[in-house]
């Protein structure tokens, strides 16, 4: 579905459920040089029971035009001026690695706004290796072979999805690829100069998910666990053997995490 916010066309999908603001809401926010697609099996879900939900693809992302967002905070607030656009008074956030921060950022700055957040492969603070950094602005394509390597568990390289014959590391590649230049290096360098993360963990009031993947290389699960000392009402719980691309690999327990979470 298509709206427009601060005077840019902007996409959410929606599950092909029109929007209801009196149903119970879930806003799903994707990771850095992704988009909506990534949450197909656990947004299609919410928004075939009884939720209105909404896959957003942030500015310059997917459907949705720019200008790009280049830090945290002003993707905090696009998701807010998402939800006025809507008409949505309150919601829970499902975020993954960038979106996780974005979630943790609204959740903190717009704390009536928001009942719930999940954060999954989060690392709070987020910093982002130098040599990723710089891959991602002289030569994406090779960042983005980095980031495939890295983001999957070893059992996840060889296969193992729900669904038969899935090639995960292609369709992540092919995912990447679809973004325009920039997108990669714009998205690393927010969750890089995101520093404030803990200071506004503190300020959360919301229950929260951390969801970790045991096999997580990217965003390591004892950066959950201190998270959670800074939160007031935090889960922690733990993906054996998933990566940082846990939707992917691990589809159904993912799923099953957020609904004992979310479905109250």
């Amino acid at each position: 579905m298509e709206f427009v916010v601060n005077g840019q066309p902007a996409y959410a999908y929606t599950g092909g459920k029109l929007i209801d603001p009196a149903k119970p809401t879930v806003i799903f926010i994707h990771g850095a040089e992704q988009d909506h697609s990534c949450w197909a099996l656990q947004s299609r879900w919410f928004a075939h029971h009884g939720y209105c939900m909404l896959a957003v693809d942030l500015p310059g992302h997917g459907r949705s035009a720019g200008p790009l967002l280049t830090s945290i905070a002003a993707m905090a607030a696009w998701i807010v001026a998402l939800l006025d656009v809507v008409g949505i008074r309150q919601t829970a956030l499902v975020g993954h690695s960038m979106g996780s921060l974005t979630a943790l950022e609204v959740a903190a700055s717009f704390p009536v706004r928001i009942s719930r957040i999940a954060l999954l492969g989060n690392a709070t603070p987020m910093p982002v290796s130098t040599a990723l950094l710089d891959a991602a602005q002289d030569d994406t394509r090779r960042a983005e072979a980095m980031i495939n390597d890295w983001q999957h568990s070893p059992r996840g390289h060889l296969g193992g999805n729900t669904a038969p014959g899935m090639w995960m590391a292609g369709a992540s590649r092919r995912l990447m690829e679809r973004a325009a230049e920039g997108v990669l290096l714009n998205d690393l360098s927010a969750c890089n100069n995101y520093s404030q993360g803990l200071q506004r963990a503190a300020q959360v009031r919301c229950p929260v998910l951390l969801l970790c993947g045991s096999q997580d290389r990217m965003t390591a699960p004892k950066a959950a666990h201190n998270l959670a000392t800074h939160l007031p009402d935090a889960r922690l719980q733990m993906l054996a053997g998933a990566g940082h691309a846990m939707m992917s690999e691990q589809p159904d327990a993912v799923l099953d995490a957020l609904r004992d979470f979310l479905v109250l």
